[in-house]
């Protein structure tokens, strides 16, 4: 695990490590973590935390609460942008193979989709188009069907583990100053984009003809994908939609190319509501230093996830190390110099929405650029969003000038094997959120 840092101003290298201190927070996070008890709350108990959720709320509230008992100061649910798509609840999804035998599906509903009319039964449609052309010969055959959705997804078996971790010798790689361009992945274009005006094209064509519910083929290994569909609130809600993973959409696909009739039955019941903004939790421990007290030191992580698990490794990993590290600094009775403050992004797996809120508000104008008064008193952003594990280095995020104050800092930490400070990110091409 590594944590992302983008830097906006150096802090002085003439700034003494305290030693004696840094025992203090190793020793109050290894003997007295509080790393399992938050985790638990903001997984176990909040649940899934889906923008614009009554989880989303809830993970919030529990958020603000949870700070205020910490000792936190300043504590604030924030509003930071306008949300276009609205509020959504999942309140029951099921679907099943109920010919030519039964077997109940893991599946996840696409976010902002509507619901069915009660449980629907029926035979499956394959939907084999290739073309705006084949949609012809299902004309007027569509109405009130449970369709599979056509799909150019290819199924190959990975002997790869699920996760993994950078060798040592990968560590040692990046810890190399480099500042080469990033190569782009050969992606053709034409290709995908030709695949999105067809997908277009085929879900208009589902809506007019009136299809109950729409099956697409995403996920694997039994896990179904999280997705959202492109809704506006206000406007009308979309076909009732479900992401089967491969293992599921593959069997009904073989199926029916073999004509054998598949059956199923779907019951799928979404809830549509307000929701007028993205919102950020933000807590602080105040500075106490004459001349750097409103400088402000931002650690962020997101605590918004998709809808179909509870958003543990992304981001509520990322959460919990932020609260943890303002824990140990306020049970340590710690007087920081400049303003600690951590905010706990909303709506960023909608487009980084909380965080750009943050800089919109408190940095920068992003028409006229023009810096908001907080600008000259940032001193610095931490993020952590690449999932779980021990830290074993820093991000630099390209600033070079910061590498000998972090290989300094690092340097008390190395017997916990923290040492890298690698200069961008590695296999992980997410820009910092400021």
């Amino acid at each position: 695990m590594f944590l992302l840092i983008a830097p906006l101003l150096s802090m002085s290298q003439n700034e003494n490590t305290d030693l004696s201190m840094i025992y203090r927070i190793k020793q109050e996070g290894l003997k007295n973590s509080g790393i399992e008890d938050l985790a638990f709350w903001l997984t176990d108990f909040v649940g899934p935390r889906l923008t614009g959720s009554t989880g989303n709320n809830r993970g919030n509230e529990w958020a603000k609460k949870k700070m205020e008992e910490l000792g936190f100061q300043n504590v604030r649910i924030e509003a930071a942008r306008d949300f276009s798509r609205g509020g959504w609840d999942n309140l029951k999804t099921y679907a099943a193979i109920t010919a030519p035998y039964y077997t109940n599906f893991a599946c996840n509903p696409v976010a902002w989709t509507g619901s069915t009319k009660g449980i629907i039964k029926g035979e499956v449609v394959l939907l084999d188009v290739k073309s705006d052309s084949d949609l012809v010969k299902y004309k007027g055959k569509l109405s009130g069907k449970i369709v599979l959705m056509p799909t150019t997804a290819t199924y190959e078996i990975s002997y790869e583990p699920l996760a993994s971790r950078l060798t040592d010798a990968q560590l040692k790689d990046i810890s190399m100053s480099s500042t080469s361009p990033r190569r782009r992945q050969n992606v053709d274009f034409a290709t995908m984009s030709a695949q999105r005006a067809l997908r277009l094209k085929i879900a208009e064509f589902l809506t007019a003809e009136g299809v109950a519910v729409i099956l697409n083929n995403s996920g694997s290994y039994n896990v179904p994908r999280s997705t959202g569909a492109n809704y506006t609130s206000g406007t009308k809600e979309p076909i009732a939609e479900l992401n089967l993973p491969n293992e599921d959409y593959g069997r009904m696909e073989r199926l029916i190319r073999h004509n054998v009739p598949v059956e199923m039955e779907v019951e799928i019941q979404n809830k549509f509501f307000d929701s007028p903004a993205v919102f950020n939790v933000i807590g602080e421990l105040p500075g106490t230093d004459k001349l750097l007290k409103n400088e402000v030191v931002l650690l962020g992580a997101h605590i918004d996830s998709w809808h179909g698990g509870t958003g543990a490794a992304d981001n509520a990993s990322g959460c919990v190390v932020m609260l943890e590290a303002l824990r140990i600094l306020k049970n340590l009775d710690v007087a920081p110099r400049r303003t600690i403050r951590v905010a706990l992004w909303g709506g960023e797996e909608q487009g980084l929405n909380g965080s750009r809120g943050y800089v919109e508000k408190y940095l920068v104008d992003p028409k006229t650029k023009e810096h908001k008064p907080d600008f000259d008193k940032f001193a610095g952003y931490f993020n952590m969003d690449n999932g779980s594990g021990k830290y074993r280095g820093i991000y630099l995020q390209e600033n070079e000038l910061v590498r000998p104050i972090f290989e300094e800092w690092l340097k008390p930490f190395a017997d916990m094997g923290t040492s890298t400070v690698a200069i961008k990110e590695y296999l992980w091409n997410r820009p910092s959120f400021i």
